[in-house]
């Protein structure tokens, strides 16, 4: 009986060690390789499954979609080196200014151009963090609403494309769903790609930016005082000044963006075809803003190759734990255990979301993309769920995750730059409101899956009608 349990204790001593402090890619091949040798001892490990391991990694490194996230990478930290976070900021600030809570909603518009341009919640949290909190404290901003305003706006680099994290979530449940496939018998599987979640994110992430919006418009309309205008003294730019700042500020990101998520949703290129568009975009567009030269280009790739490498030797340490996890069985004891539970694919679905909203306050999106989804994935879907509808569900719920006290990351990164009259009790006051829309979000999804699924079958369906 213990042995048939082996995988969920191999699962728990993993979540064990990363408390511990143990870097994740290390402990997720680590705990592997020590379950599977005293496995084989014991006769209940087969080592012909780490035989297979040199293959996974071939598979890794000949994956053309995995190309894309270092390109992304490098297109979000030149796009953050070029100072064209803060120019957004002033600019949105100026045309928003007048209106109560205007600070606010230029905080959450920036967010949202950040997320779909760096796609790192980290990096936007912290961002967001240095630039705007100072100024929306000294303008007399409600320190909560502020916090939460940019927490919540920080973490729509979850969903918002074109996203790092979107991009992972797309090559695992494209795995998944062949798998899924393969197992109900059909041997021409379809295929879901990493197109068709960002098409899927794309409606979820935009009503989430409205309804941050429409929170911060009734907060002002209700408590004028947490969110006053910027006074006019303060607004020293005239209309016709204002209106070349906005074009030369606001209009050549959009138009990068739009060139990355157009090519791609037109099917004019693939993801990494695009990534390498945004990669020289925001080269160019650094060169545009004067912001370009041999020194930051040094700095941009030190970070791009940092941040790539923590990406793959993760990806590495969680293909080992996948496959020492299916040798103890550990699929098939998944599958019983969701399929046994009570209301069937709606209580399958329910715990699985429980489960990696808990696991979101210790595991990254990328630990829990590369060894949870894996896992549950081709269970899920062998139950009926679309794919697509399921990533957004995942990223939305993780994206959630991310926000809630007392273990949320985005909470983590904004209480490093925050100032210390901030208390941590005001920054988790303020992300409950927008914990809520969250939840709001997530049950929308759920009771109307075509927020999600409708825009993927109009796009693709038409260009597969030419």
């Amino acid at each position: 009986m213990m042995v048939e349990y082996l995988p969920l204790f191999m699962f728990l001593c993993v979540c064990v060690v990363l408390l511990a402090g143990y870097p994740v890619a290390f402990s997720l091949a680590g705990t592997a390789l020590l379950f599977a040798f005293a496995g084989e001892l014991g006769g209940a490990f087969d080592d012909a499954f780490l035989q297979a391991l040199p293959n996974r990694l071939f598979g890794i490194m000949t994956n053309t979609s995995l190309i894309a996230v270092p390109l992304f990478i490098f297109m979000g930290v030149m796009l953050e080196r070029s100072r064209v976070a803060d120019k957004l900021l002033d600019t949105m600030a100026l045309l928003f200014g007048p209106l109560r809570g205007g600070l606010g909603i230029s905080v959450t518009i920036v967010g949202m151009l950040l997320a779909a341009s760096t796609g790192i919640v980290g990096a936007t949290v912290v961002t967001m963090g240095l630039l705007s909190l100072p100024t929306m404290l000294r303008r007399g901003y409600d320190p909560g609403l502020a916090c939460g305003a940019i927490c919540a706006s920080g973490t729509l680099g979850q969903i918002i494309p074109p996203s790092i994290i979107l991009i992972l979530l797309g090559d695992v449940l494209a795995s998944a769903y062949q798998q899924a496939q393969l197992d109900m018998g059909i041997f021409s599987p379809e295929t879901v790609s990493v197109g068709d979640l960002f098409a899927g994110a794309l409606i979820p992430g935009l009503l989430l930016v409205a309804l941050y919006i429409l929170y911060l418009a009734g907060m002002a309309l209700l408590r004028p005082d947490s969110s006053p205008a910027i006074p006019t003294q303060e607004r020293a730019l005239e209309r016709s000044d204002l209106g070349m700042r906005v074009i030369k500020v606001l209009i050549p990101p959009l138009l990068l963006i739009f060139a990355v998520l157009g090519s791609i949703m037109a099917g004019a290129a693939t993801p990494t075809e695009a990534a390498s568009v945004g990669a020289m975009g925001a080269m160019l567009l650094a060169t545009f803003q004067k912001q370009f030269n041999l020194g930051i280009l040094k700095e941009v790739m030190r970070t791009t190759t940092d941040v790539t490498s923590m990406v793959f030797l993760i990806l590495i340490g969680a293909s080992l734990f996948s496959l020492v996890f299916r040798g103890f069985g550990g699929d098939e004891l998944v599958h019983e255990l969701l399929t046994d539970l009570p209301g069937g694919v709606f209580g399958a679905m329910f715990i699985v979301m429980l489960l990696m909203f808990l696991l979101g306050f210790i595991l990254d999106f990328i630990e829990i993309t590369f060894v949870v989804v894996p896992i549950v994935g081709p269970v899920l879907l062998t139950m009926g769920l679309d794919p697509i509808w399921l990533g957004i569900m995942i990223a939305i719920n993780l994206q959630t995750s991310f926000l809630t006290p007392p273990f949320g990351f985005a909470l983590f990164y904004l209480r490093g730059v925050a100032p210390k009259s901030i208390s941590t009790v005001e920054i988790y006051r303020g992300v409950i409101p927008f914990i809520m829309i969250q939840l709001f979000m997530l049950g929308l999804l759920a009771f109307w899956p075509g927020i999600a699924t409708w825009l993927p079958g109009l796009i693709y369906g038409q260009l597969e009608s030419f």
